[in-house]
């Protein structure tokens, strides 16, 4: 029980709070779990850090530099950062998502349903790069990049 401003009791009892998302992805019509249903965010950052990962590797056997202290070398960092961009873009069309997203079992699609098109990924991994809208979720654990660009990542 609470006390108001003036000393009046309320009480909660009284009150019902309509459920709105029971899970993640309810509102979108997707499944609670298994095939279809939100890739939840342990199997989103795994699937970023393969991608990063990966880039980085790419970057370091192609466009290594050596530190001017040490004289050791490490990935050019625009070089890796351009790498996941484009990988990002080719790859989501193509095949329904990044590699890391594939491998993880997740897919990107349209939440609606679909194929994303081409616009979507370079839209989607522009906002990416800015890092703040991927770390911004809604109740269906939608990122703001996804949100804007009207797609939804789902496990496959």
């Amino acid at each position: 029980m609470f006390r108001a401003c003036y000393g009046a009791p309320i009480t909660l009892d009284a009150v019902t709070v309509p459920v709105e998302n029971e899970y993640p992805g309810q509102r979108l019509g997707l499944p609670r779990e298994g095939r279809g249903s939100i890739g939840r965010p342990g199997r989103r950052i795994a699937a970023l850090l393969v991608d990063v990962a990966c880039a980085g590797l790419i970057g370091y056997a192609f466009f290594s530099t050596p530190d001017p202290a040490t004289g050791v070398p490490f990935a050019n960092p625009l070089a890796t950062n351009l790498i996941f961009f484009l990988v990002q873009i080719v790859f989501i069309p193509l095949i329904g998502g990044s590699p890391g997203h594939r491998l993880l079992g997740m897919r990107l699609e349209l939440a609606s349903g679909g194929w994303v098109g081409v616009w979507r990924p370079i839209v989607r991994t522009l906002l990416l790069g800015v890092i703040i809208p991927a770390v911004v979720w809604d109740a269906d654990q939608r990122g703001l990049h996804d949100k804007a660009v009207g797609t939804v990542l789902v496990r496959s």
